[in-house]
């Protein structure tokens, strides 16, 4: 009886484990006093490509993702306009431990896969592998019905305002990044394990600045 006990008790601590492991991190809410104000985030804007040996925290993380594209409206709206409210920009961290895509709607992580991939958003650029994580914009273009030259574009529109709200808010949060283009899409699509009519168009490494 006892030994039926423990084996009950093992499994049912391993079945907690794994629905931790595949839980979703949720995220501190968005500090809205953090930061500079708006005008001085503008005037301190620049691209950064040397990075300090130097993890961002949980209320860092959240203050970031929240200004680059959560939710601040009831109606679901987000951070980040996008064309006739299609919301197709996905936004993915890749860092040292795995990829996560966050989640606008729960402000949370949700992890998707094992393993440093942040070769794939540096693409030869190594300076890249320095910052703590990437944030990589992959637009669902399902969201658009007919995938034609019109609809890349507002995607690509889109996945820019997103770039620039990470880029703002850096500055604004004493965060280094720089926004680029250059990445293996399509072997990030297939990483991540994502259908053909998904884009990556854009991504942003984020850390804080080297100083000389």
């Amino acid at each position: 009886m006892i030994k039926r006990l423990l084996i009950l008790g093992a499994i049912a601590f391993s079945s907690l484990s794994l629905m931790a492991e595949n839980s979703d991190i949720a995220l501190p809410a968005a500090d809205m006093t953090a930061g500079t104000e708006m005008m001085e985030a503008f005037a301190q804007r620049k691209s950064i490509r040397k990075f300090a040996d130097r993890e961002l925290s949980l209320q860092d993380m959240g203050n970031l993702l929240w200004a680059a594209m959560g939710q601040n409206r009831q109606d679901g709206r987000l951070t980040a306009p996008s064309c006739r409210n299609f919301q197709e920009i996905r936004l993915f961290v890749f860092d040292r431990k795995g990829v996560s895509e966050y989640l606008p709607a729960t402000h949370s992580l949700r992890h998707v896969v094992d393993g440093d991939y942040r070769n794939l958003v540096a693409a030869g650029q190594d300076f890249v592998n320095d910052a703590p994580f990437s944030l990589v914009m992959i637009a669902d273009m399902t969201k658009f019905g007919n995938v034609d030259e019109r609809a890349i574009m507002m995607a690509s529109v889109d996945a820019g305002i997103v770039s620039e709200n990470i880029s703002l808010a850096c500055a604004g949060l004493g965060l280094a990044t720089v926004p680029r283009a250059t990445m293996k899409s399509a072997e990030i699509i297939s990483l991540l394990g994502l259908a053909d009519n998904h884009i990556a168009i854009m991504n942003n490494p984020v850390g804080f600045e080297q100083k000389d």
